[in-house]
């Protein structure tokens, strides 16, 4: 573990000054949903831990976020809801290493429950914010641009860089790939990097979201247009590509994904770290998904059908 004493970096005051007006314009509650989720396991904090060998989670019991770190800083994957910050912060801190060390902010896609803490880590950290092409958009608008959830509104923020379908970030020696991985948002996205664990490299997979909300329209009908035009063949090439991704740990957006709370539990109980590398668990967890969204893909289809007279 490296604590490192480094002093906070210089707020961009262009940045602090946007955000000022930004929030003259924004009621309290066109925010409330960022910051008063339904669900209490997104905002119960639970003790931060390690996955491997500079991998750290961060976030709520329910709610992830990851740290990387690294000797040139450190890079943080999610920042979570409006009221997520102080929270990961203490996670942080507790794990003994900095906030203000956080140089490069990312996160798994453009939802208020993923991005809405992003301003907040900005301003504390001067980080660079790198979002995937088909959601910067939403979190420059602050989630007004969302296909299915304009209403759901967090403090927008400007992106430093727009990344591709297979862009890589690169922080002292450490490499994260982002995978385009479309549908549950144009622009989720799925990361990976490689690290030691157990004495070996592993390969890590973050999955952004592989889930078909509730209101998401797969297919189109007179009078209902598709959430988005090509959805559906969004989440098929999502589905080959986390097919193809080589996974040894297995992580994701939410803790829910990956079983981590009972992992966590058998780590505690003397597994260790080896309780995170799971490659059946991703594979069987990814068919499940597929399959939920071809039955829901077909629920739709046969409901857009005329009826026969």
């Amino acid at each position: 573990m490296r604590p490192r004493q480094n002093p906070p970096l210089p707020l961009r005051s262009p940045l602090l000054l946007y955000l000022c007006l930004l929030a003259l314009t924004f009621a309290p509650a066109a925010l409330a949903q960022a910051t008063a989720p339904e669900h209490p396991e997104w905002t119960t904090p639970i003790a931060p831990f390690r996955i491997a060998d500079n991998l750290y989670y961060v976030g709520s019991r329910d709610l992830a976020s990851y740290l990387v770190v690294t000797p040139l800083g450190d890079i943080l994957i999610n920042s979570n809801l409006t009221s997520s910050p102080p929270l990961i912060r203490a996670s942080i801190e507790q794990l003994g290493f900095h906030i203000q060390d956080v140089k490069i902010l990312l996160i798994s896609h453009a939802h208020f429950d993923h991005a809405a803490g992003s301003a907040e880590i900005v301003r504390l950290t001067a980080a660079k914010y790198m979002v995937m092409d088909g959601d910067v958009p939403v979190v420059e608008s602050g989630g007004r641009d969302d296909f299915a959830y304009p209403d759901d509104r967090y403090m927008p923020v400007r992106v430093d860089r727009v990344l591709r379908d297979g862009d890589e970030v690169h922080l002292g020696g450490t490499v994260l790939v982002a995978h385009k991985t479309p549908g549950h948002t144009r622009g989720c996205t799925t990361w990976t990097m490689r690290t030691m664990s157990g004495g070996k490299l592993r390969d890590v997979v973050i999955v952004g979201s592989w889930n078909v909300n509730s209101s998401y329209r797969l297919v189109a009908r007179p009078g209902h247009p598709a959430s988005y035009p090509g959805i559906a063949d969004d989440y098929r090439r999502t589905f080959a590509t986390l097919k193809g991704l080589p996974c040894d740990i297995f992580l994701g957006a939410h803790g829910s994904y990956f079983d981590m709370l009972a992992k966590l539990d058998r780590s505690k109980a003397g597994a260790g770290d080896s309780v995170w590398i799971d490659p059946q668990g991703y594979q069987a967890a990814l068919a499940e998904r597929k399959q939920a969204f071809l039955k829901e893909f077909h629920r739709q289809q046969q409901a857009s059908r005329p009826t026969a007279r």
